[in-house]
């Protein structure tokens, strides 16, 4: 009885150490953002520009409910952004300061996609 026990309580430690650091990590990219998107092919606008905030790993904007995102302990980032008409989605990589990827998404009918950069505020 005592190693089904302790083997549970050493799992259980171990989830926990692991979580911990995994947040731990996420949060350094914790803070507010400056995206830049511009549009390689396709016709939509041609750039865009707006702050997005970081927090334990998960990227908001405040008036931009549904925009979902993440960022992972080694810094592979992903969003999904839609509003009437539109929508995109997007992946790249974060250092600590910056950071780039591709995107793609729609306007209407149009198909378009580009790059994106990043810098902390």
């Amino acid at each position: 009885m005592k190693k089904p026990a302790y083997f549970l309580c050493a799992f259980a430690l171990a989830n926990m150490a692991f979580a911990t650091s995994s947040v731990a990590a996420t949060k350094a990219y914790d803070g507010s953002w400056s995206l830049s998107i511009m549009t390689e092919r396709g016709d939509c606008d041609p750039s865009y520009s707006l702050n997005v905030d970081i927090r334990n790993g998960v990227v908001s904007h405040p008036n931009l409910r549904k925009l979902h995102g993440r960022v992972t302990s080694k810094g592979s980032a992903w969003v999904t952004v839609s509003v009437t008409g539109k929508s995109a989605s997007g992946s790249g990589r974060l250092t600590r300061t910056e950071g780039r990827g591709r995107w793609r998404g729609h306007s209407g009918e149009a198909r378009c996609s580009g790059r994106w950069t990043a810098t902390k505020l």
